[in-house]
């Protein structure tokens, strides 16, 4: 069987929705089923590229910049996707049609693609939906119920309606679509993020002597810097700890926040606080070796529940997990129930930083780390995923499509 993968970045960049799909499409590959990974890249030097990478045929397609760029410049060049994707792309996906689509949301805009080449191609598709948004804009503070909101949650619904199957992240998701999309007749089920158990070409690094963090706990946060995250949670709980001489936070990545937090660490003096920019996926992975916790901050008027694709590496790496939550996040019961790492919720910032302390304790960490990837092997392989995934497929889509 031949597959499409969507997704709006894909490697080189270190989103954590790149490693995601890239396992995915391994996976299937693995299975004797031939992938394809359609992704918008700013940075390639044509229209559209295609290349042979890890068995699998990654199509890359010339668009504005998304990952890291300012609100309206991504949702201008978000909205363009779809357009852009079949315009620079339709040779090439005229050429190759597939047995299944599967897309992966963030963004909303695969809608009207997805619709397109469902009926060029007569296959079902599914949706891998991990934000749900426009909601959780609304919920921050970013986005108005105004005439722009309407907008997205008009390409939000088109997006559901382009899938067969939608499979969300968490328990309490299937809660939204209860309340607010209680008319629909979606097909839902809950799909958890997921990994590959064992990673290739890990290099050994040097990290933690770079950086002049020798003798000290660090704790890790990797991934996207923004609203949604609430890092001033996180500035918050260093700032409360900056006269402990053991602790240093390292945050790595981008997004609409950081120049902001680089300000704010500045002018509070926080010398145990440092934000460096995106890293490689390898670079990335080696930190994790490195270091000794993992960070997640979650904004706490999130209405919809999300568990960060970035927890996966933090276990997989064995580091226990030190969460800050929005309420009734799913991931605070996951994580305790497995005594996989310390919650609180965002906002309770004296239980944040004795959780914190309470991690210096080397082991503990090695303890509650032990645990954290125990709970990675019991639910978060990739194997589980496609099993679901594949479920939905009719016995005759399974067939090779011809090219």
């Amino acid at each position: 069987m031949r597959i499409l993968i969507i997704v709006d970045c894909y490697f080189p960049t270190p989103k954590s929705s790149a490693k995601l799909v890239h396992d995915l499409g391994a996976e299937f590959r693995d299975r004797g089923h031939e992938v394809i990974i359609l992704a918008p890249a700013e940075l390639i030097s044509g229209q559209i590229e295609v290349s042979i990478e890890s068995g699998m045929q990654i199509v890359r397609v010339k668009s504005g910049k998304i990952k890291g760029a300012t609100n309206f410049h991504r949702a201008l060049n978000e909205i363009r996707l779809s357009n852009t994707l079949w315009k620079r792309g339709e040779q090439f996906l005229r050429s190759h049609p597939c047995n299944l689509i599967v897309f992966y949301s963030p963004s909303i805009f695969f809608g009207a693609l997805v619709r397109r080449l469902k009926a060029l191609w007569n296959c079902p598709s599914y949706l891998i939906l991990r934000d749900i948004f426009p909601q959780w804009a609304v919920d921050t503070g970013i986005l108005r119920r105004g005439v722009i909101y309407q907008y997205f949650r008009r390409k939000e619904l088109e997006q559901y309606a382009a899938a067969d199957v939608i499979g969300v992240q968490s328990p309490a998701a299937l809660k939204y679509f209860s309340e607010q999309l209680s008319d629909k007749n979606y097909k839902l089920e809950v799909v958890l993020n997921w990994t590959t158990l064992n990673q290739q070409n890990l290099s050994p690094s040097n990290f933690r002597e770079q950086l002049g963090l020798k003798g000290k706990v660090v704790f890790f946060y990797g991934g996207n810097i923004g609203v949604a995250q609430d890092m001033d949670n996180i500035v918050r709980l260093a700032a409360s700890l900056k006269i402990d001489p053991r602790i240093h936070f390292l945050l790595v990545g981008e997004g609409s926040e950081v120049d902001r937090l680089n300000r704010l660490i500045h002018e509070s003096g926080l010398k145990n606080m440092k934000i460096l920019p995106s890293v490689s996926q390898s670079e990335y992975w080696a930190m994790l070796s490195e270091f000794d916790v993992g960070l997640i901050s979650l904004d706490r008027r999130l209405q919809t529940q999300n568990i960060p694709g970035k927890l996966l590496g933090y276990m997989y790496h064995s580091m226990p997990i030190l969460a800050s939550l929005n309420p009734e996040n799913d991931l605070q019961q996951l994580l305790e129930e497995c005594d996989a790492g310390l919650c609180s919720l965002n906002g309770e910032d004296e239980k944040f930083q004795a959780n914190a302390l309470k991690l210096c304790d080397p082991e503990l960490r090695k303890q509650i780390g032990r645990n954290a990837r125990k709970l990675l092997e019991r639910d978060f392989s990739v194997t589980s995923t496609v099993d679901k995934i594949l479920a939905h497929v009719r016995p005759a889509s399974r067939m090779a499509a011809k090219t």
